[in-house]
């Protein structure tokens, strides 16, 4: 599955979690937070593509959702299995 199609769906899934996306400029990856009532994911908008699906992936696999689509599903395990978390974990 190509890179940007990975994105949309991440960002797709992360909206149905009920999260606000934002991609801001800064000295930051990324990660998720809440703003008053609102849960909002932040993402470096001067990332990679491949960096922008790893932060997004990360806040998705850290709430650990019941019901996620296969295609997201897909998505954050071939990134576990790459081992592109091992940095992020707390």
């Amino acid at each position: 599955m190509k890179k940007q199609k990975q994105l949309d769906l991440l960002e797709t899934a992360i909206a149905d979690l009920g999260f606000r996306l934002r991609y801001e400029k800064g000295s930051f990856v990324g990660g998720d937070c809440r703003v008053k009532e609102n849960r909002v994911v932040v993402v470096n908008k001067f990332l990679p593509v491949e960096g922008k699906i790893a932060t997004i992936a990360a806040v998705i696999r850290k709430i650990n959702p019941a019901g996620l689509s296969p295609e997201v599903a897909r998505v954050i395990d071939s990134l576990a299995a790459a081992d592109l978390f091992s940095n992020r974990e707390e």
